[in-house]
């Protein structure tokens, strides 16, 4: 399921564009409001309601994410009356969080300062094997 360009697609849209699934799943997981909705759904289940009031987002733009997320097999819900309530599905997905926190923590997060493929690094420099035209 595709989603507006704003938020991203899904991992099963870019899967099936031949992106590697891993790949997939880290773009994903590189929009920051899917990524604030997952650590909080790590806390336990939650309400488009309650997400919106503790993310400070649109209702649509967290229903679009859950959407995705729901898609990607990583959150689901169970319906109580006219309630929905969201939770995680696969509680590995906090093991992976968690992990690529220690890595920032271990490389002084320098992989949040890397740049774009093609982009001039710090000094301006090209990355090496980049030809500037």
């Amino acid at each position: 399921m595709a989603i507006d360009s704003d938020a991203g697609s899904c991992v099963s849209a870019d899967i099936a564009a031949g992106i590697p699934p891993a790949a997939a799943l880290f773009h994903s997981l590189s929009d920051e409001n899917r990524l604030r909705i997952v650590q909080r759904l790590a806390r336990g289940e939650a309400r488009v309601v309650d997400l919106v009031a503790e993310l400070g987002l649109a209702q649509s733009t967290v229903s679009k994410h859950l959407a995705c997320l729901r898609d990607c097999d990583l959150v689901d819900y169970r319906a109580e009356g006219r309630q929905s309530f969201y939770s995680l599905t696969r509680p590995e997905l906090m093991d992976l969080l968690a992990s690529a926190e220690q890595l920032l923590a271990a490389t002084g997060h320098a992989v949040t300062l890397c740049p774009a493929p093609g982009a001039a690094g710090p000094d301006g420099a090209q990355p090496a094997g980049e030809v500037v035209a």
